[in-house]
């Protein structure tokens, strides 16, 4: 490169550096990934399926006992909270304990605002996954989660390297098999279809490095 006329090396624009996000940009942020969530599970539980991880388990659990959704939800992410404060310290987690106070709050408000009489379970199900997986990418980029196995996940992509969709296919499908026992065997292989969606939404737009902004 050749040297100015003052023989100073000219300045270059650093691409590897973005701003960091703002706390109001924080707050948007998780209330839109949450918003996004809570609608695609209210998408799944309207359509009588289910999903992979501590959503799909409450979800299983909430079919099976006359207990809401979102008491499930909170109370099955306890314990990762306890795993997120060990490995990724308070301001993780306490992002991520809002998402999911916010995602079980909002679960129960979108039947009260969405009447729905009627809804096609491949819709239902296969948009609601896609929601869900757009969500999870706000949040993930405003450094929360929904807990469960989306911290595992982080942590392995972060720790090995592997892509955090991956791992969470993998947990998210040994969960829908285990739906069997309680939900139809159509159901269940459109949850299947449908957690493979959520997974390559999550796999195909959050990968190391590709997003600067923190």
């Amino acid at each position: 490169m050749p040297k100015s006329p003052l023989g100073v090396e000219p300045r270059t624009l650093n691409t590897d550096v973005a701003p960091r996000h703002s706390a109001v940009e924080d707050v948007l942020g998780i209330l839109t990934g949450t918003l996004l969530a809570s609608f695609g599970l209210f998408l799944l539980k309207a359509s009588a399926a289910v999903t992979g991880g501590t959503a799909g388990l409450a979800l299983l659990l909430s079919y099976a006992a006359p207990v809401p959704f979102g008491v499930f939800f909170f109370a099955i992410n306890v314990p990762f909270f306890a795993l997120a404060l060990w490995k990724k310290g308070w301001n993780f987690t306490l992002r991520t304990v809002i998402a999911v106070a916010l995602v079980s709050a909002f679960s129960s408000l979108h039947p009260y605002a969405l009447g729905i009489e009627h809804l096609n379970p491949v819709y239902g199900v296969l948009f609601g996954n896609l929601v869900i997986g757009v969500g999870l990418i706000v949040l993930f980029r405003h450094k929360a989660s929904l807990g469960g196995f989306n911290i595992l996940a982080l942590l392995l992509q972060e720790r090995l390297g592997w892509r955090a969709g991956y791992v969470q296919m993998v947990f998210d499908v040994t969960v829908v098999l285990a739906a069997i026992t309680v939900v139809a065997p159509l159901n269940v292989a459109l949850s299947a279809a449908g957690a493979i969606v959520l997974n390559l939404v999550l796999a195909l737009n959050h990968r190391p490095g590709r997003y600067l902004g923190t």
